[in-house]
């Protein structure tokens, strides 16, 4: 099954909400991969079993999990984390995160910096270019549980925008030229 993922309107409205243009214009696991951006469906309800998951992990190099709850009872400083995470910001290395349970959204700027939604449900998996500008927030279930996948060990630090003189986001600009 597909991931959704669509352009996003300009409104300053609830980040939770989804945000569709009117018309809605949906965008492609197509365009999303020119992006850079790669989605699996698995099967959450197994995920410490799951031999689909194990493959993915060994062939990318993704040594490194842990799961995070983001839940209002069970985050710590959850309003500031959230507003965290919705801040524009890119990292140095992928990001690469599945969801177990509960629903979320990642925007990430596509190459004419227009805002990208993608609606992540249980079982997504998805794995974020290193360089592209996102962020992340919930939807209003305000409720998801994620695995947290690195090659390696984990880096948290996110540079906030404008970060366009990083290396990466240079080698990232480039990429999407070439593809």
């Amino acid at each position: 099954m597909a991931m959704e993922a669509w352009y996003m309107d300009n409104s300053d409205e609830d980040r939770r909400k989804s945000h569709k243009l009117e018309p809605n214009r949906p965008v492609s696991s197509e365009e999303l991969k020119h992006l850079g951006v790669l989605h699996w469906k698995l099967n959450a309800a197994i995920y410490e079993t799951d031999p689909e998951l194990q493959r993915i992990r060994k062939e990318r190099g993704y040594s490194y999990m842990d799961i995070i709850t983001v839940e209002k009872n069970t985050l710590p400083n959850y309003e500031e984390k959230l507003k965290m995470f919705f801040e524009e910001h890119l990292h140095l290395d992928d990001e690469i995160r599945y969801i177990l349970d509960g629903q979320a959204y990642f925007d990430v700027r596509d190459q004419e910096d227009r805002w990208i939604r993608i609606a992540m449900r249980t079982g997504d998996l998805i794995t974020l270019p290193a360089g592209i500008y996102h962020r992340f927030t919930l939807d209003e279930s305000n409720y998801t549980k994620a695995m947290r996948l690195f090659v390696g060990e984990p880096v948290w630090k996110a540079y906030n925008r404008p970060a366009d003189d990083y290396e990466i986001r240079k080698k990232y600009m480039l990429s999407l030229q070439e593809s």
